[in-house]
């Protein structure tokens, strides 16, 4: 994922609302979001070059997303995969799934937002290893700092605040908000350029560009019952729309 907003315990309503972007090289092959056979509680897409997942949900309680950090070159194709942190985290499964535990050293520059029952966690290892705890709010994460005031990350919170704010009912109307491709006057322009040489030096929420761009959105909404629902949609190397799927899920209640 390279854009994400994110609302955490900061609505009456809502405990989570998470809506993002993943830019990517079309050419890199990707399953749509789907339950995975296993572990079966577990809903996500799939990389299907390194394997592992950039987001999603597991039904123990349980939400991840990953972002590169720009500025630091090409990744490594020694070090393990971000994808499989994602995976490991989620599933509380494998080398990786204690997220106290984590070796940063292991992985490519990333950013990692987990939460996990009624604790949201922030992990990165640039410019240094760090874990630490979220409260509650609201957050926008793109490929550097948390909350680095970059327009199109500034515009996706605001779209966020602006749905929360308003009748907050249906998150797939957050959709359009992912789709923007103008940008606010508004914020501060990288400092570093993107390792990926075809995105401008400030893009907008919706990459379209046909070699790499926005390969799908992706909304969770979870209530305070634990109703929860994750839809993502796909777009082709023409920025055109090529898929959907919607998936229901519940977590497990504070009493539980």
């Amino acid at each position: 994922m390279c854009i994400m907003a994110m609302a955490w315990q900061a609505h009456p309503r809502w405990q989570l609302l998470l809506i993002g972007n993943r830019d990517e090289l079309h050419a890199r092959p990707a399953a749509p979001l789907a339950r995975w056979n296993e572990p079966d509680h577990l809903i996500a897409g799939r990389d299907l070059q390194s394997g592992g997942t950039w987001l999603g949900v597991s039904e123990q309680g349980r939400c991840a997303i990953v972002t590169n950090r720009r500025g630091h070159g090409l990744p490594d194709p020694a070090k393990a995969s971000r994808g499989a942190l994602v995976t490991d985290l989620l599933s509380g499964q494998g080398p990786y799934a204690a997220a106290d535990r984590v070796p940063m050293e292991d992985f490519n520059p990333f950013n990692l937002i987990l939460i996990d029952h009624d604790k949201a966690h922030f992990l990165t290892n640039r410019p240094h290893p760090l874990h630490g705890a979220l409260t509650h709010g609201l957050y926008g994460l793109s490929n550097g700092e948390l909350d680095d005031p970059w327009p199109k990350t500034l515009a996706l919170k605001a779209a966020l605040l602006d749905w929360l704010m308003a009748q907050a009912d249906d998150p797939a109307a957050l959709m359009d908000a992912l789709r923007r491709e103008t940008l606010p006057d508004a914020g501060i322009a990288p400092e570093t350029p993107s390792d990926a040489p075809e995105e401008a030096a400030v893009s907008p929420i919706f990459i379209h560009n046909p070699v790499y761009g926005t390969r799908c959105s992706t909304i969770v909404a979870v209530d305070r019952e634990g109703r929860g629902v994750i839809m993502e949609q796909r777009f082709d190397a023409n920025g055109a729309p090529s898929g959907e799927s919607r998936f229901a899920f519940a977590w497990p209640s504070s009493a539980e």
